[in-house]
């Protein structure tokens, strides 16, 4: 992962021994007490390698509070979300870093502002036969990265984290399919197959869903597009495992895999 504390350097070690020293303030006993920008950085970046990351977070956001105008508000600003963000604090991390954006959408460290933002929704992704919502939204913030910075070693990242994240919403609309086939709801379950197979024809997830798309369409009748989503199966992934059990169904029933012009696979693949 990159790292904040690689790409954001703290001051002089020697200020920063010197304003420790000379400073006992915490942030959860009482209220900061103002002081020199410089002094409230170091401060923060002392709490943040002790491992205190809330305190951190408050001395960081302090730097602003205090000195709105100095030359080190931006980067304490980011280094609040940080601090936020090395103890999982995604909400809060998140709120600064919306702050940061909204402030300072130019600035040098925007890249990793918005970077940061989509790894605080991608940490967050939950087993898949949970609410998906943090999954869209980490979707969203990566494919945002990858939009806004392209050829940046984030949005290198990101999309590496994007196909990982689309692998777990398919994986998410197959649960629910095959719930609705084990049903026989056969239609709500051809609905989910077919967003697996529209929406995200990338992932490990897509000759599975075609094989079910064949099983519900041949327990509905429907033969035309039982056969296409064998052909298609067979013509993308043909030494799948899920082909073979598509052929074998049709052959059950004397048909074989072929497509249809009028499928709507057609306009897919």
């Amino acid at each position: 992962m990159l790292d904040c504390m690689r790409l954001l350097r703290p001051l002089a070690l020697a200020a920063l021994v010197a304003s420790l020293c000379a400073c006992s303030d915490n942030p959860d006993t009482k209220e900061i007490a103002d002081k020199p920008a410089e002094s409230l950085y170091n401060q923060g970046f002392n709490a943040l390698q002790a491992g205190a990351v809330t305190d951190a977070a408050k001395f960081f956001e302090e730097v602003e509070r205090q000195h709105p105008y100095s030359a080190l508000a931006p980067q304490a600003e980011i280094m609040a979300a940080y601090s936020y963000y090395r103890g999982n604090l995604y909400d809060d991390a998140i709120n600064a870093l919306d702050h940061f954006i909204d402030l300072h959408p130019g600035n040098k460290n925007a890249p990793y502002a918005y970077y940061l933002k989509a790894l605080c929704y991608y940490e967050q992704i939950q087993d898949v036969r949970r609410d998906q919502k943090i999954t869209e939204q980490a979707l969203d913030a990566l494919t945002e990265v990858v939009n806004r910075f392209p050829g940046t070693a984030y949005a290198r990242d990101a999309s590496l984290k994007l196909d990982l994240t689309r692998d777990h919403l398919a994986g998410k609309d197959m649960d629910i399919g095959r719930y609705y086939e084990n049903q026989q709801q056969y239609l709500a379950a051809i609905n989910r197959f077919r967003r697996v197979v529209e929406n995200y024809q990338t992932t490990s997830h897509v000759p599975e869903a075609l094989e079910r798309l064949t099983e519900c369409y041949l327990a509905l009748g429907v033969t035309d597009e039982a056969q296409t989503a064998a052909a298609v199966l067979g013509y993308n992934y043909p030494g799948s495992s899920w082909y073979e059990a598509s052929y074998d169904l049709l052959k059950g029933k004397h048909l074989e895999p072929k497509k249809s012009s009028g499928s709507w696979l057609s306009n897919i693949f």
